[in-house]
């Protein structure tokens, strides 16, 4: 059984939680080298507490990084037990080498993408300095782990080509994690208001003012129901925004994936669109509500001319629509609030999807770590053979 060192940037992550449980899973053995965003630090794993940190505070997050792998090599019996270290993000790569370094160690290393950073798009000095070091520890990484291929088209293989070897493993949901049944046949009709949800991150700004427009445009025949954690620094007058409207619901904070049924259960459709950063990461992810909607046969909805709408079209699983959003999104919403049938056809559509389509497939993971570790021994024995052609050579004179 391989054993992975996961570096991850918050304990309490949606998204690292999945990946743990996909490994588990694959019958992979875990131990965690994990930041966090909250003052708990319990998780189901064995994990190695590598402090707190903010959320928008940049220089904070820098530091965190030499502290952080002070606190990983000072596990170093944990750390050198693993046969690969897994690094999610920028930071925890970069936390990851130092605690390497520190450590003296030589275990290979994975990099895993689920988004890329405005900065890192960007012409900023800031930025470019951040490109040169991911460049550089991408080159010594053994693999390259993205959640989607517009990644690697629009960002790797502009930015780095050549430097990696890459697999795409989507957001989908763990099996560990598909623990509730799928729906069973379409939802009662009814006449109650349409339900739109928006789940996960809350973070987008657009997102939330074309969201609340329809709140306010359609009154009661429309329900915005909105499950999971505003980013304040994108989005600071959240609450204050949504406090007057009866039409609107907020229910915080979530654990997925123990009440994604609960939530997906109580929305007809759910919004997919992300403009925080627009023409760059927004429009190459695949986020997690395609995956978690798709599996509780709720249709999504999608700006067009992005790798989700391609997704979702490629699936026809839910409704996508061009600018201007202001005009085809409430036209979108009006046939919709007067024929339930077009969700309720998407829904069954959804449901005769395979379950491979929204959950991970057995193995995945354990396919991708073996051929990052196949590549470190190919590499290992490249350098042995080259050390030892050096030697001959230094014999021979």
């Amino acid at each position: 059984m391989s054993r992975i060192a996961y570096f991850g940037h918050d304990a309490f992550n949606g998204n690292l939680r999945r990946r743990v449980q996909g490994f588990k899973d694959d019958g992979l053995d875990v131990v965690g080298f994990m930041m966090r965003r909250r003052d708990e630090a319990v998780t189901e794993w064995d994990n190695v507490d590598l402090g707190r940190t903010f959320d928008g505070d940049f220089g904070q997050r820098v530091r965190s990084i030499f502290q952080g792998a002070k606190l990983a090599a000072a596990a170093r019996d944990k750390l050198a037990s693993a046969d690969i270290i897994y690094a999610r993000s920028l930071d925890m790569l970069a936390t990851a080498f130092l605690a390497k370094r520190y450590a003296k160690l030589k275990t290979p290393v994975v990099y895993e993408v689920l988004d890329v950073h405005r900065i890192l798009t960007g012409k900023s000095p800031i930025g470019f300095v951040l490109r040169r070091l991911e460049g550089a520890l991408l080159a010594r990484c053994k693999h390259l782990v993205v959640s989607s291929p517009g990644f690697l088209k629009n960002y790797f293989e502009v930015r780095h080509k050549n430097k990696y070897r890459a697999t795409v493993v989507e957001n989908r949901l763990a099996l560990g994690e598909a623990r509730d049944p799928r729906p069973v046949g379409p939802k009662p009709q009814s006449d109650d208001a349409l339900r739109i949800g928006w789940v996960g991150v809350l973070r987008c700004k657009r997102s939330m003012g074309l969201l609340l427009d329809l709140a306010r445009t359609f009154g009661p025949q429309v329900k915005l129901v909105m499950h999971g954690m505003p980013a304040l620094s994108e989005i600071p007058d959240f609450h204050e925004r949504i406090k007057d409207l009866p039409n609107v619901e907020f229910h915080g904070r979530y654990r997925s994936p123990d009440d994604l049924s609960r939530i997906y259960e109580g929305l007809d459709v759910v919004w997919a669109g992300d403009f925080m950063e627009a023409g760059y990461n927004s429009v190459w992810l695949l986020p997690n509500r395609i995956y978690e909607g798709g599996y509780f046969a709720v249709p999504p909805i999608a700006p067009a001319g992005t790798q989700t709408a391609k997704w979702i079209g490629d699936h026809d699983t839910g409704f996508l629509i061009p600018e201007d959003l202001t005009n085809t999104l409430p036209e979108l919403i009006r046939s919709l609030v007067a024929d339930r049938q077009r969700i309720a056809a998407k829904r069954a559509h959804m449901l005769e999807l395979p379950n491979a389509t929204f959950v991970a497939p057995r193995g995945e993971l354990a396919v991708m770590i073996s051929d990052a570790l196949s590549a470190s021994a190919n590499d290992n024995e490249i350098g042995l053979s080259q050390n030892s052609t050096r030697d001959t050579r230094k014999t021979a004179q």
